[in-house]
């Protein structure tokens, strides 16, 4: 088993490199639309009124996958102080409770979104013309990364490997 688990810590090791390195592409991308609005207002006199809708649509794409990433590594919704303040002895049965509950959080965040995504499909947004249900497809990515990353930290932990994210702080 604990071969199987690293083999797939290896895999989503991948995935999150990927999620961040797309995350990045899309940033830059963002940035250079974002100053084609500006250029396109102050020099052109005539303002893209595409770019602030993409934009924002943007942000959701870039944001809520790298948070999934943050629950991997366990920089985002990760409250170590909690942990410090608990006797050692409560701290692993805290550690799962919380990834439980993180796992039925991104579970309910990927299938309620994906409603939305197939409800809203039908219906563009405006001055984009793309669906709306797209912006509620990167909550149901975040959701399904979430709930996989969460996996892997109960199967790391069943499986006897060290824990992902700081290891200075030894709370695993």
């Amino acid at each position: 088993m604990r071969a199987a688990v690293a083999a797939l810590s290896a895999a989503l090791d991948a995935l999150s490199r990927l999620v961040v390195v797309t995350a990045g592409v899309a940033l830059m991308a963002l940035v250079a639309a974002t100053s084609w609005m500006v250029f396109g207002r102050y020099v052109l006199n005539d303002t893209p009124t595409w770019v602030e809708r993409w934009a924002l649509l943007s942000i959701l794409y870039i944001a809520l996958p790298v948070a999934a990433v943050g629950i991997r590594e366990r920089f985002h919704m990760s409250v170590e102080i909690v942990l410090v303040a608990l006797p050692p002895g409560l701290r692993g049965a805290v550690r799962i409770t919380t990834d439980l509950l993180l796992f039925g959080l991104g579970v309910v965040m990927m299938l309620h979104s994906w409603v939305l995504v197939t409800q809203m499909w039908a219906f563009n947004i405006p001055l984009v013309g793309l669906p709306q249900g797209l912006q509620f497809l990167p909550m149901t990515i975040c959701g399904g990364l979430m709930a996989l990353f969460v996996v892997e930290h109960l199967l790391r932990r069943l499986a006897g490997l060290p824990p992902l994210g700081n290891p200075a702080l030894g709370l695993d």
